[in-house]
């Protein structure tokens, strides 16, 4: 396999369409060059003025800047040196013209250690463009030497039509020849790389066609100052050209790796599909997330190390994908790749597994080596989805499954699939309100049940959806955990959560504030970091906060559940085992978790009054979290007789209805304020002083009321 670190053009494949090409233009280049060459006279007395080699110099160097525009490539920028080259033609003739615009050409590209074969072809296109608009001038009987120079007064005014036609000749033949061979090499076709560029490169070509006489009057004159004179104008056009392209490139690309961000990711994703429509060809969506090695670098070696993971990454993989792939870096340690004119699922798996390869290579930083793992999701279109959120959906679905199966790559199957089609429309409908800000968070109380002293705040999120109203988490929440959404839903409530209780802190308010997370969040190494960056940010201590994880995660992802509820703990902040009862927890998996809540299941909490079953079981967890030091709380409590039997078996807090009902910020903050005056006066009850405070508990991403 080649090695992901080399960056060297090794050429077009021999006998491709493209290698024919780009060897039949080159020979065909090669032979102008030469036939124009043996005719070629008076450079002496040319050389020795000024004005060529202020000429010559400008060529290099608008070849060396193209004038890049956002949302183009340097390989679709305009150059000043076609306005030149084509000045230099109608003064002086087709010989100074083609070694000036060849050899600058030439030696530029060298220069910038591009490949030969690329360099002699695009010098063979520069020599073949000037030559078409000679021949255009030659047949319009507008012949020139340097014998003989050009002058305006030769042609008067006609020469303007004679001059744009040979213009249009020159750009013709130049961008025929040059996008055929960029379409052939990213795969896109070569008539639909023409149809997509011919508006932009006649327009921006018929400007500098346009410039080209006012140039080749300065050239006539023989004043290189006259000629300078063009330098400014051009600068101008440099400097907008330049900031413009700046603020495109910081909008549309991510800062740390300098690959493109989500939202270019979508727009050439939109572009790709109807390409695809129209040439009736598939497009690969790939989503790659890193299982494991950042969170290590990050802990052993601190997040700057970990800021050159991710940058060596990125660069291992756009160096293994297809010429026209596109690799983007959707957040934190997540990536996508692009893969345009896929013939077969195949051909996806195997850029896959390349990929794979080529992350999988030890890495070594700061004298330690590092293995990075990666899961991969692959979707097709329009095999597997129609349109490019459903695609990127569906590929992270796969995703999902290769880090549940350990598989390493997962193509999508539908029968895996559990989102129905009203679900995935309400997926669209998330995505963009996350970006409105249509989620908040609720707050519900949980109380210690001895004398209802406020032993926290659980952070419940809520949907403001403004045509169906409010939406419950158990209607989109299911939903998100099959998704790359998750993620964010997860860092919104978590962010929403530390801010709400930093400003309670500054209220004098030291409430703790639970936020409930999910399976796919203990499968993303990254949930430690998040949480702890969460937490310097607002500047709270670790206690401020306590993560609730579902104990039936804990049975079916054990390794890397436990793994990151460790992470987690070291930083210090408090875990609290969630649904507890309803996941089979062992007693030995139990005393080896560092949790220090148990949160009984509402599903077993309602019925003890009216099951000795139900009670049986909550007395059990109540007394067996009693005997290992862990705190237990009672979900759904929703009346007086619940409350005063569950105090009766010895549970410590309790949440539900019967306290009180979820608040919006404003009415906790209220809510708190009232009953937190009657905790710092709290007495003795029954003889017995209230125990210390104890960590609250409470679901961020609350899917239950």
């Amino acid at each position: 396999m080649r090695d992901p670190s080399d960056t060297r053009d090794i050429g077009p494949r021999v006998g491709s369409p493209l290698w024919f090409h780009m060897a039949v233009f080159t020979l065909a280049g090669a032979f102008v060059f030469a036939l124009s060459m043996s005719r070629l006279t008076g450079l002496n007395g040319i050389a020795d003025h000024p004005l060529f080699w202020v000429l010559a110099a400008m060529v290099v160097l608008s070849q060396i800047w193209p004038i890049v525009t956002p949302g183009r490539s340097r390989l679709e920028a305009p150059k000043a040196s076609n306005t030149f080259c084509l000045a230099v033609l109608i003064v002086w003739g087709l010989p100074i013209a083609v070694l000036l615009r060849a050899t600058s050409l030439l030696g530029v590209l060298v220069a910038q250690r591009k490949a030969v074969h690329r360099a002699a072809f695009n010098a063979a296109s520069a020599t073949l463009s000037t030559a078409a608009a000679w021949a255009v001038l030659y047949g319009l009987d507008f012949r020139y030497s340097p014998a003989n120079p050009w002058h305006f007064g030769d042609e008067g005014i006609w020469a303007v039509p004679k001059i744009l036609l040979a213009g249009v000749a020159y750009f013709a033949v130049n961008f025929l020849i040059i996008t055929v061979a960029i379409g052939l090499h990213s795969r896109e076709g070569a008539l639909t790389a023409i149809r997509r560029t011919i508006g932009y490169q006649a327009f921006v070509n018929l400007v500098l066609v346009a410039t080209a006489p006012l140039a080749a009057l300065a050239i006539a004159t023989g004043s290189a100052q006259f000629v300078l004179l063009f330098a400014f104008p051009l600068a101008a056009i440099y400097a907008n050209a330049a900031m413009s392209v700046q603020r495109e490139h910081q909008a549309h690309h991510d800062e740390l790796t300098g690959l493109s961000n989500r939202k270019m990711l979508i727009r050439k994703l939109d572009d790709m599909l109807a390409q695809a429509t129209v040439s009736s060809t598939k497009v690969g969506f790939l989503l790659l997330d890193l299982d494991r090695g950042l969170k290590e670098v990050n802990d052993t070696l601190g997040h700057a190390v970990g800021d050159r993971l991710l940058r060596l990454v990125a660069h291992r993989l756009t160096h293994s994908i297809r010429p026209g792939d596109m690799v983007a870096r959707l957040g934190g340690d997540e990536f996508a790749v692009l893969l345009p004119a896929v013939k077969e699922a195949s051909v996806a798996r195997e850029v896959a597994a390349r990929l794979r390869a080529a992350v999988a290579e030890p890495i070594r930083l700061e004298g330690m080596s590092f293995v990075i793992e990666v899961s991969i999701g692959i979707a097709m279109y329009p095999d597997d989805a129609t349109a490019g959120e459903l695609l990127m959906q569906r590929a992270d679905v796969a995703m999902y499954l290769a880090k549940q199966r350990r598989s390493g790559v997962e193509r999508y199957v539908a029968d895996l699939d559990r989102n129905s089609p009203a679900r995935l429309a309400l997926f669209g409908d998330l995505r963009r309100a996350l970006d409105r800000g249509e989620l908040e968070l609720h707050y519900q109380p949980k109380v210690y049940l001895t004398d209802r002293r406020v032993a926290g705040m659980e952070a419940l999120v809520r949907w403001q959806h403004p045509e169906r109203g409010v939406i419950a988490p158990d209607d989109f929440i299911p939903q998100v955990q099959q998704s790359y959404l998750m993620r964010e839903v997860t860092a919104f409530v978590i962010d929403g959560a530390l801010t709400q209780a930093a400003l309670w802190r500054q209220s004098g308010m030291t409430t703790q504030v639970s936020v409930n997370v999910s399976g796919r969040d203990l499968l993303d190494s990254g949930l430690a970091d998040l949480v702890a960056e969460g937490l310097a940010r607002h500047r709270l201590p670790p206690e401020t906060l306590l993560i609730e994880i579902d104990e039936r995660v804990l049975t079916s992802e054990p390794a890397h559940a436990v793994a990151t509820a460790e992470a987690l703990a070291e930083a210090g902040v408090a875990l609290s085992l969630d649904d507890f009862g309803t996941g089979y927890s062992s007693l030995v998996r139990l005393k080896r978790l560092p949790v220090c809540e148990v949160k009984v299941d509402s599903s077993f909490v309602g019925r003890i009054l009216e099951s000795p079953d139900d009670e049986v079981v909550v007395k059990s967890i109540v007394d067996l979290a009693s005997a290992l030091g862990i705190r237990s709380v009672a979900e759904g409590v929703e009346s007086a007789d619940i409350a005063a039997a569950l105090l009766a078996m010895g549970c410590v807090a309790a949440q539900g209805w019967h306290f009180c009902r979820p608040l919006n910020a404003v009415s906790a903050t209220a809510w708190l304020a009232e009953h937190g005056e009657r905790d710092r006066q709290a007495r003795p009850i029954n003889g017995h002083r209230p125990g210390p405070r104890r960590p609250a508990v409470m679901p961020p991403s609350g899917w239950r009321l």
